[in-house]
């Protein structure tokens, strides 16, 4: 028995694997019982799982055929009302705590198990790729949810940056989730409490669901990366060994949902010494070879590296 569950309370732990495939943000999902995707989830058993690491990596080559890398911890998910996805259903369902890691692979291998697969993060979260036109449909069932309060919409235009004087904070991925859920604009809002949604429904609703709160979870973890792309070399965690300056550019617009300026982002890259030429060239490019780079990695002294800038056409 898992600690805590004669108390109604179970541990399990969460992964949210990202890499990049084909030019897009992709995470590494697993089918659920009621039809969607979830990311890989296992229960902690302290009986015999030595660490919460350890139990993660285990289930996560379990149910994907697919080995970690670096983790690291993201938050812990408790509120109430969540239900694990492989949780018993009915009167004795336990409470949920959640422990999430998110890791960063530049292996989009193909070949795992259980029906595991790479999904499109912004299939989940079509409002956050701000590099596609502006969802009025989106905008208007917020406004129309919103019904004249000031505070609501103040919220709205400044997590949207609806109006002139908020700028998009590409950082807020999970604030933006959960007032659409608070809104009852995402599919979860209805099922959590057991009612179906408007028919007919006043709009689709946007993104794919996933399961428990896996997508609240998959919010925290894009948040996070796009924070950390600013300060840590995290874009290399995702990218191949060897990659021209335009791959890292489209890496980096990936994951930010961001549209970059190719000068300035070439020369905030440069200003890093963070990349080094190899003195080969890519004839994959599609015209002219394109010069491959190769990361320099951190400073064998202080361990320091900076990450970079997302000069974002305006």
């Amino acid at each position: 028995m898992t600690q805590g569950a004669e108390d109604g309370v179970r541990i399990g732990l969460s992964a949210v694997v990202m890499t990049l495939k084909a030019r897009q943000a992709v995470v590494l999902t697993t089918p659920a019982e009621d039809g969607s995707r979830a990311l890989p989830f296992g229960p902690f058993d302290p009986l015999r799982d030595r660490t919460f690491e350890r139990a993660l990596r285990d289930f996560v080559t379990a149910q994907t055929g697919f080995r970690l890398g670096f983790v690291e911890q993201l938050y812990t998910f408790g509120d109430a009302g969540r239900a694990s996805p492989r949780a018993t259903p009915g009167p004795g369902r336990h409470r949920e705590v959640s422990v999430g890691y998110l890791a960063l692979t530049p292996d989009a291998a193909e070949g795992q198990t259980h029906d595991a697969r790479w999904d499109a993060v912004f299939d989940f979260f079509p409002w956050e790729d701000r590099r596609n036109d502006h969802d009025a449909a989106l905008t208007d069932g917020l406004i129309a949810w919103a019904a004249g309060d000031e505070h609501r919409l103040a919220r709205i235009c400044a997590l949207f940056a609806l109006t002139p004087e908020y700028r998009w904070n590409e950082e807020r991925v999970l604030e933006r989730y959960e007032l659409l859920y608070e809104a009852r604009l995402v599919a979860e809002a209805w099922r959590d409490v057991d009612q179906p949604p408007p028919q007919p429904p006043s709009q689709p609703m946007p993104g794919r669901i996933m399961t428990s709160d896996h997508r609240r979870i998959l919010a925290t973890a894009l948040g996070r990366l796009r924070s950390k792309l600013k300060y840590r070399p995290v874009l290399f965690d995702l990218t191949p060994g060897v990659f021209t300056l335009s791959q890292l550019q489209a890496g980096a617009e990936a994951v930010s949902g961001l549209s970059l300026h190719k000068q300035n982002f070439r020369r905030g890259v440069e200003r890093t010494g963070l990349v080094e030429p190899t003195g080969q060239l890519s004839s994959t490019t599609g015209g002219r070879p394109a010069e491959l780079f190769r990361f320099k990695g951190v400073d064998a002294q202080t361990g320091a590296a900076p990450g970079l800038s997302l000069p974002a056409q305006r």
